[in-house]
C-alpha cells in the first residue's frame, strides 16, 4: 500500500513537472492536456483522473511552489511563517519577511508569468491570480499586524497603510522587475527589500 502511494505521488509530481516545463516554454494556452500527458508519458485519461481540469493542474503548481511541498498545511501555519511572526525583534521580522519571500519568488516567479500573461484571456485564469493577490495579502496584513505589536510603527501609518507598503515592496511584480528585466541576483533583491521595509515600516533610530 504504501509503495502504491509513493507511486501516485511520482507520477503526479511528473505530470506538474511535465506541465511547468510546456506553460513556461510554449504559454498556457497553447499547451494542451494531450501535449502534458505525452511529455510526462502518461496516458491523458490519468492526467484527467488526477487534475480534472488544465486550470485545476495550474493552481496546484502554483500551491506546491508557494508552499515548497505538497503537504496541506496553510502557509500562515508553516513553521518558517510561524517563526517570523513569534520573532521579537521587529527589524528581524522584517529582515525574515523578505528572506521568506525571496524563497518564495525563486521557486514560483516562472508560475507567476505564466498565470499574468494566461490571466488577460482567460477568466478562470484571472480568478486564479486574483485569489493569489488576496491570499498574499491576508499574510501580509497577518505580518504587519504582529510587527505592530511588537514596536510602534513609523509614525502616520496604520496596519492598512503599512500593508499596502508591504504589499507594494514585496510584490511578484517588484521581484520580477529588479532581478529578471535588471539582473539583480535575489539575494540583493532580498537585502534591499529587508532594509526598505525597516526604513518604511518602523520608526527612525
Amino acid at each position: 500500500m504504501a509503495r502504491r502511494a509513493e507511486q501516485t505521488q511520482a507520477n503526479r509530481q511528473r505530470m506538474r513537472e511535465a506541465a511547468l516545463a510546456l506553460f513556461t516554454t510554449r504559454g498556457y494556452s497553447a499547451t494542451s492536456m494531450q501535449a502534458i500527458a505525452d511529455e510526462a508519458g502518461m496516458a491523458v485519461q490519468t492526467l484527467y483522473f488526477t487534475f480534472k481540469t488544465k486550470r485545476a493542474l495550474l493552481g496546484e503548481l502554483l500551491d506546491v511552489a508557494v508552499a515548497g511541498d505538497d503537504e496541506p498545511i496553510p502557509n500562515l501555519e508553516r513553521p518558517q511563517v510561524r517563526a517570523a511572526l513569534d520573532n521579537p525583534d521587529p527589524v528581524a521580522q522584517l529582515h525574515e519577511q523578505a528572506r521568506l519571500a525571496r524563497e518564495v519568488y525563486e521557486r514560483v516567479a516562472p508560475i507567476l508569468q505564466v498565470i499574468s500573461h494566461a490571466a488577460t484571456a482567460d477568466p478562470e485564469i484571472h480568478d486564479l491570480w486574483e485569489t493569489n493577490n488576496a491570499q498574499r495579502a491576508i499574510v501580509m496584513e497577518r505580518m504587519t499586524t504582529a510587527l505592530a505589536t511588537k514596536s510602534a510603527l513609523r509614525d502616520g501609518l496604520d496596519v492598512a497603510t503599512a500593508t499596502d507598503i508591504t504589499l507594494a515592496l514585496l510584490s511578484p511584480e517588484l521581484y520580477h522587475l529588479l532581478t529578471a528585466r535588471r539582473g539583480w541576483p535575489p539575494t540583493r533583491w532580498e537585502q534591499w527589500t529587508a532594509n526598505a521595509l525597516v526604513t518604511q515600516l518602523l520608526p527612525p533610530g
